[in-house]
């Protein structure tokens, strides 16, 4: 279990050690858009042999049946819908630099899945969506050491990794949503840093400063713009004490912030047109992740990326697993039954998600000189999102009704995100 001898007397989701900060949802459209260097034209043969060299050994992924997951072909455009999980680990091991501070240390070895962002692609391609699953999220996961035969257990999410590794976690994803999963990918510390160098930095809105001294490097943000390039940019993504309510799930929602303005870098600032800049964040992609055997062939990369070049970005969203508290513990979360349904529906069905809420509690409409920044279409005007799950005197489990199965994709308004097409400000917080 959790040590919780640091834990605040407010339930707070999120407050094990600081040293389990996540590592960006950044890599998840980082690695499926960046490898489209492979078919621009100017690329040489030597950038794809060479970026090819760089993937790591992949992890053999199960099924909840038992089995593994079948080879996926080489050839042509992937065809139908895609399923990939992004899983962020807070292992130090072999990182050295800052992560060597002895007082920001995690377990060695695989780490937890402090975050854990699953990527799901239409079969029509015409919608996308991503979706984060809270680290202190308390759910039955499958037994990894018998994927065929053994009982679920009840246990916090982002155990999942060290007990069973990334297969362990993508079965316990494929278990909450009903899909079927045949990619997933590791990714370190380093990886978040690399790949914001390789787009030249990501400009994210602040509605209010943020200071969290508990990250390396220290963050001393003023309300505004900033673009966030390096360890700083790991350091945002890492950051609890430093938005919102400083609980994990604000930092889930200050993490589609940084998401979305990726997104629109990459689609709008150029980069899919740049071969050098493509070349770069994919070699910064394959070289810090650790993908399933399934995902090692840099074309399966290329097939991914191709599936969402022309989706759109108001077709892209972003959302949080939807939870409540724990009644038993009230610095975790359970599933919101009726919306997590809602949710799994929809993506089972394939249809686009439609988002009614607010865009997530750590979230802000961004301001400019005339005010309020008016939503794109495609997605709910950003709001101040309402008490939620683990903010104090949240609600209890949701009233909400989902949304009919076989229905057109809406959500409950208790479903918070944001497209990407939306552009949304991060409430920072000065820590305590």
């Amino acid at each position: 279990m959790v040590d919780r001898t640091h834990e605040p007397e407010i339930a707070r989701h999120g407050r094990l050690a600081p040293r389990t900060g996540p590592r960006s949802a950044l890599r998840l459209l980082g690695i499926a858009v960046c490898v489209l260097l492979f078919s621009a034209a100017g690329v040489a043969a030597y950038g794809v042999w060479d970026v090819a060299r760089s993937v790591k050994p992949g992890a053999a992924l199960s099924k909840l049946g038992g089995g593994t997951q079948q080879d996926v072909p080489d050839v042509g455009a992937l065809k139908g819908g895609i399923n990939l999980v992004l899983v962020g680990t807070d292992s130090r091991e072999g990182l050295g630099g800052p992560y060597d501070n002895p007082e920001d240390q995690a377990e060695g070895g695989a780490g937890h899945n402090d975050v854990t962002m699953l990527l799901h692609v239409a079969a029509d391609h015409r919608s996308a969506a991503v979706v984060s699953f809270p680290r202190d999220l308390v759910t039955e996961l499958p037994d990894c050491s018998d994927p065929a035969n053994g009982a679920p257990h009840t246990a916090q999410f982002n155990t999942a990794l060290t007990d069973g590794g990334l297969s362990c976690v993508v079965l316990a994803v494929s278990r909450l949503t009903g899909l079927d999963i045949p990619f997933g990918a590791v990714v370190n510390f380093a990886g978040v840093t690399a790949l914001s160098d390789a787009v030249g930095g990501v400009t994210v809105c602040l509605a209010s400063p943020m200071r969290d001294t508990r990250t390396h490097p220290a963050l001393d943000l003023s309300a505004g713009e900033h673009t966030l390039v390096g360890a700083e940019a790991q350091s945002f993504l890492r950051s609890r004490h430093g938005v919102g309510d400083a609980s994990d799930l604000s930092r889930i929602s200050s993490q589609q912030v940084f998401l979305s303005a990726l997104a629109r870098k990459i689609v709008n600032g150029g980069v899919l047109g740049d071969p050098v800049k493509l070349y770069a964040l994919a070699k910064a992609a394959v070289a810090n992740i650790t993908p399933s055997d399934t995902l090692r062939n840099p074309t399966t990369l290329v097939q991914i990326a191709l599936a969402v070049k022309n989706t759109g970005l108001e077709n892209i969203v972003f959302l949080q697993y939807p939870v409540v508290d724990d009644p038993d513990d009230p610095n975790r979360v359970v599933p919101d039954e009726s919306a997590a349904a809602a949710v799994s529906a929809a993506l089972v069905a394939d249809r686009p998600l439609k988002l009614s809420g607010a865009p997530g509690r750590a979230v802000a409409a961004q301001q400019g000189a005339g005010g309020a920044t008016p939503p794109s279409a495609g997605g709910p005007a950003p709001a101040t999102p309402s008490a939620g799950a683990d903010a104090p005197g949240g609600p209890g489990p949701s009233t909400s009704a989902p949304a009919t199965p076989g229905g057109d994709g809406a959500l409950p308004d208790t479903v918070t995100g944001q497209t990407a097409a939306q552009q949304t400000c991060a409430k920072g917080r000065v820590e305590d």
